[in-house]
C-alpha cells in the first residue's frame, strides 16, 4: 500500500504491514533457524535441498521477505513445502505455535 500519491508516481511500493504480522514473521523466522539446527544442516544446505538461494533462505529466517522495504516474511506455500522436505519435517512443524488467533486473543 502506497504512503501517498507521490510513492505511486514514483513507482515505490510502501510496505504497511500489521506488527502482528512483523511478530508471526519473526518467530516464523525463529522456528525456521530452530529445526535448521536441530537437523544440523547450514543454511546453504537447506537452501539447496529447498531448490532456493541462500539469500532467499536467510531472508526467511531472519523473518522478511525484503530487506530493503523491511517487508516481513510470508512464504508461499509450495516454498513451505520444500523447506519442510529440505529439513525433514511436516510442513506443519514450521508453523507450529505459531496460530494467530491464539496471539490476538491474548492482546485484549
Amino acid at each position: 500500500m502506497a504512503d501517498s500519491i507521490a510513492d505511486v508516481a514514483h513507482g515505490e511500493d510502501v510496505v504497511d504491514e500489521s506488527p502482528l504480522e512483523r511478530e508471526l514473521a519473526l518467530a516464523f523466522g525463529v522456528q525456521l533457524s530452530t529445526l535448521r539446527h536441530a537437523a544440523g544442516l547450514t543454511q546453504e544446505k537447506v537452501a539447496e535441498r529447498a531448490g532456493m538461494s541462500r539469500n532467499h533462505y536467510q531472508l526467511l529466517e531472519s523473518g522478511l521477505s525484503d530487506r530493503a522495504r523491511k517487508s516481513p516474511a510470508n512464504p508461499r506455500l509450495s516454498t513451505l513445502l520444500d523447506i519442510a522436505d529440505a529439513l525433514g519435517c511436516e510442513a506443519g512443524d514450521l508453523v507450529r505455535g505459531l496460530k494467530r488467533g491464539k496471539r490476538v486473543a491474548a492482546r485484549h
